[in-house]
């Protein structure tokens, strides 16, 4: 079967056709404001005919803004004549939207109608179809109210089979009942007896029938509702063969060298959000391509390869998602900004007085343009409120960063209104998910490994402490806390947090939803999934998760002088993590060694203010180092502490002989004590 190239074309045309006719009429009334936002819907249907290859209809709306440009800051109506001309251009489009997929000499030949008007029965019969395909996508939600509400009604129905549970009961204890009166000397039950197997039989038929159908249609029905939920959803990369093609069409046009590149294009996100974001974006590139990216002589002259970059980046942040657009170009021309300006009425100290966080929101607003000529891609200042407009309806925010010669970063980040992720479902007194892409590692988190540091609760993870705050803090505080359970270490960027959990649930894909703004949710949360129940299951944002782990750190206590740093020497990196970890949150410089050798090693090269030493290790043990180190004039006025789990009176007293000024039984450590005494033996 052909794919049809103008699937999406046909629609997205249609509509902004519809959207022009009614602005026009608006104008003819004299309604202020309307000419910039038709501008900005010919500059939008201009792209999309260009990128599906139909230069008769991107040239008819290049004609619109050519009718409608000098009419931009106009008050009232425009004249007769030019709106005369636009409605003439837009019958022109709906020709050329009835003859899309229509070979050139098929129409002549099959009877097609070809000019303006085939327009108005064709475009009638598109209509048709869009409300058919529009039907099918607006009617999902729907959809799914329907088969959550099935379900639940389907769980009364469960409810029902388990009391025939108690009639099949009843029926088996009167056959018995009966068959034992028909056994007893002179009583004649044989009628009833029959009827009262028949009725165990009847209940017993009905029972299966009945818990069989309900199980098959409880799971047919999770899988309709997992499949609508599914068809909701459009992966990102879909956009990307529309954004190389306007980089392409776009670099064609310029004579200039252009690849594009996207990413996060798995990234399943609301078909709504992406065919508003459509427009912005396929606007954005163009942008890069004629105001940013330099011809191949500037950028060799610049240093830099012959061919420009334009990429596009889809990023799921918490409750938003981000489309990031990036060039390696010229960057923005920060003084053409200012020209345009004042061209647009600015007074010129007012202009040069601009600051560049000024210039960049002057480039947001749009309306003007820094382009010395006209032409097919830019130069009528349309094109950044093309993109404005598309992130205002999505509620979004639009930021833009430019270095001179390094290129421009354009960001729009929109609220998540619908995305799809893998999930660890986790128990914290009520099942969670945590999208799998941010799990690093499940680790178990007994009380001995989760260690007190003057910075809260951590633990050691990939050789260093990591925050560990327990899930139901934040979400079921008053939930009973397991004492021993799983941690998830959750990754953001290079920094991670263990999450303490009562336990692991299993996994699934979920589709969730933003919470609603009347129903304020934990800083955490990134919305909602409803069960096939229609119950909802919260989803974790990895990012905010990390960040508020980190928050509940409590920042490091400095000591009252600077000291010279600690000597840390044990074996196990466990023990060493976590002592290094609890001495820098002090404020202490620390290094490590691994051997009692090593340490000695060390500490001739380097002065020390103390020495924190394990007792039992591979080869020298740590009597025999503060032996050692006793022997030594340079070494032997250096304070040690030794820390064991050995707590024998034996094991203290030779301690204390070999020189030790303090000896600290792992079994009962007190980090307090020891920091305390740390501190009174470097004063």
């Amino acid at each position: 079967m052909v794919q049809d190239p103008f699937k999406y074309f046909r629609v997205e045309a249609h509509e902004l056709v519809d959207q022009l006719g009614k602005g026009i009429l608006e104008l003819e009334q004299g309604s202020a404001g309307t000419v910039p936002k038709l501008l900005r819907l010919a500059h939008t249907l201009k792209g999309a005919a260009r990128v599906v290859r139909r230069p008769d209809i991107a040239e008819y709306a290049h004609a619109i803004e050519d009718a409608l440009a000098p009419h931009r800051e106009s008050p009232g109506a425009a004249p007769r004549a030019d709106i005369d001309t636009v409605l003439g251009l837009l019958d022109r489009i709906a020709g050329g939207l009835a003859t899309l997929g229509v070979e050139p000499g098929e129409a002549a030949r099959t009877g097609t109608p070809s000019a303006p008007e085939a327009a108005a029965p064709a475009a009638a019969a598109e209509q048709d179809n869009l409300r058919t395909v529009f039907a099918e996508v607006g009617d999902l939600d729907v959809l799914l109210d329907g088969v959550t509400e099935t379900h639940a009604q389907l769980r009364a129905v469960g409810r029902a089979v388990d009391g025939t549970g108690r009639a099949r009961a009843l029926a088996e204890q009167l056959a018995d009942h009966m068959a034992v009166r028909r056994s007893a000397p002179g009583v004649r039950g044989d009628k009833f007896a029959a009827m009262a197997e028949e009725l165990r039989d009847l209940i017993n038929g009905i029972d299966r029938g009945l818990a069989s159908a309900h199980e098959r249609m409880e799971r047919e029905l999770g899988q309709v509702h997992d499949a609508a939920e599914q068809l909701r959803l459009v992966p990102a990369g879909s956009l990307f063969a529309f954004l190389e093609r306007a980089a392409a069409d776009s670099a064609r046009a310029t004579g200039k060298l252009v690849s594009f590149h996207g990413s996060g294009g798995e990234t399943r996100l609301d078909s709504h959000v992406l065919r508003v974001m459509h427009e912005a974006l396929v606007q954005t590139v163009r942008n890069a391509v004629a105001h940013g990216i330099e011809s191949e002589s500037e950028r060799r002259i610049a240093g830099k390869p012959p061919t420009g970059s334009v990429s596009v980046e889809v990023i799921r942040r918490g409750r938003a998602i981000v489309f990031r657009c990036r060039d390696d170009g010229r960057g923005i021309d920060v003084e053409a900004v200012r020209r345009a300006a004042i061209r647009r009425g600015m007074r010129p100290s007012e202009a040069q007085a601009l600051s560049q966080a000024q210039v960049m929101d002057l480039v947001l607003k749009g309306g003007f343009t820094t382009s010395a000529q006209i032409s097919e891609v830019a130069g009528r200042g349309v094109g950044m409120d093309v993109v404005r407009s598309a992130v205002e309806r999505l509620r979004g925010e639009m930021t833009v960063n430019s270095e001179a010669g390094a290129g421009t970063t354009f960001e729009m980040v929109v609220p998540l209104t619908l995305a799809a992720t893998e999930a660890l479902l986790v128990d914290c007194g009520m099942t969670v998910g945590i999208p799998f892409d941010a799990v690093a590692h499940v680790m178990h988190a007994a009380a001995q490994h989760v260690y007190q540091t003057a910075r809260g609760e951590e633990v050691v993870f990939d050789g260093r402490a990591i925050p560990f705050v327990r899930l139901a803090r934040w979400l079921t505080p008053e939930a009973e806390r397991a004492a021993v359970g799983p941690a998830i270490v959750v990754a953001s960027g290079e920094r991670r947090a263990a999450i303490g959990v009562n336990g692991l649930v299993g996994t699934a894909r979920l589709v969730y939803r933003s919470i609603p703004e009347l129903a304020p949710a934990a800083a955490i949360v990134a919305g909602a999934s409803l069960d096939a129940d229609g119950n909802p299951q919260l989803v974790l944002d990895p990012d905010r998760l990390v960040r508020e782990a980190e928050a509940h750190v409590a920042p490091a206590p400095q000591p009252a002088a600077r000291v010279k740093p600690v000597l840390v020497v044990d074996d196990s990196l466990t023990t060493r993590m976590l002592e290094q970890s609890i001495l820098e949150s002090a404020g202490y410089d620390v290094d490590l060694a691994t051997s009692a050798e090593e340490a000695l090693e060390v500490a001739r090269r380097k002065s020390y203010s103390l020495f924190l030493v394990d007792v039992e290790m591979p080869g020298m043990d740590g009597f025999s180092f503060i032996e050692r180190i006793r022997a030594d004039n340079a070494l032997r006025d250096t304070p040690a502490i030794l820390v064991t789990s050995r707590n024998a009176p034996e094991d203290l007293q030779r301690g204390r002989d070999a020189g030790a000024q303090d000896y600290v039984v792992k079994g009962e450590f007190n980090q307090a004590a020891l920091l305390a005494r740390i501190r009174e033996l470097t004063s």
